[in-house]
């Protein structure tokens, strides 16, 4: 397949962030005296904008209370995050065979402008994007394509000519109704949780493990095998 893009999901697929965001919301549910199980928290949830989450987790607020409930959760977490946030291993050397190859690239996350600026500010991501695409841009959260479609819209790039790379179920399932092929990292989540979806080329541990001339080539029968 001939492809031209590859679009970048931010937490836990660029940054090491998902413990960090677990210790938030542990603590968020505890000020609420609400149960938390983080498998099937992150599963249901990670992708989704935080309005959408809130609503979810707390019903029958209005739309100032969720707005609120949200900035607490992500101040706790860039309270955490701010002195030990750390890069999934291998970007560097991907983005470089990327644009060895001319492949635009782009970041599309569901993250709130604060974290961004925060992982921005200190890796200098943005600096190697085409361009950012996020909630703050109007688009609705995972499993809505509305974040993918808007990528490829920017950078002039086919839907089917674009590969996502992400580490969330939701994240695989808006790739596939935007019309892209995707890679999961098993960064968050088992290979398992991601076996279901016949629009995953590969499933990786991080992105050390891909090797871009053979993923543009193509992908052999077994998707569990990392490209090494």
């Amino acid at each position: 397949m001939r492809v031209r893009a590859l679009l970048f999901d931010l937490d836990g697929t660029l940054i090491d962030s998902m413990p960090h965001h677990q210790t938030a919301w542990e603590e968020w549910h505890r000020r609420r005296d609400l149960p938390f199980e983080p498998d099937s928290f992150f599963t249901a949830t990670a992708g989704r904008a935080n309005a959408e989450i809130m609503r979810t987790l707390v019903p029958g607020r209005t739309a100032d209370d969720y707005l609120a409930m949200a900035d607490e959760k992500e101040l706790l977490y860039r309270e955490i995050a701010a002195h030990s946030l750390d890069m999934i291993e291998g970007f560097d050397a991907l983005r470089a065979a990327a644009r060895e190859r001319a492949l635009k690239l782009a970041i599309c996350t569901a993250s709130t402008p604060e974290n961004m600026a925060l992982a921005f500010g200190r890796f200098g991501l943005d600096a190697h994007m085409d361009t950012v695409v996020s909630p703050a841009d109007g688009v609705r959260g995972k499993p809505h394509p509305d974040i993918f479609v808007e990528a490829a819209r920017r950078l002039g790039v086919p839907a089917a000519e674009c590969i996502v790379f992400e580490d969330a179920p939701l994240g695989i399932e808006a790739a596939r109704r935007a019309g892209m092929k995707a890679v999961a990292l098993t960064t968050s989540l088992a290979a398992d949780d991601f076996t279901g979806y016949d629009n995953v080329l590969a499933i990786v541990p991080d992105l050390t493990r891909i090797d871009l001339a053979a993923l543009l080539r193509g992908i052999p029968d077994n998707k569990e095998t990392p490209h090494a």
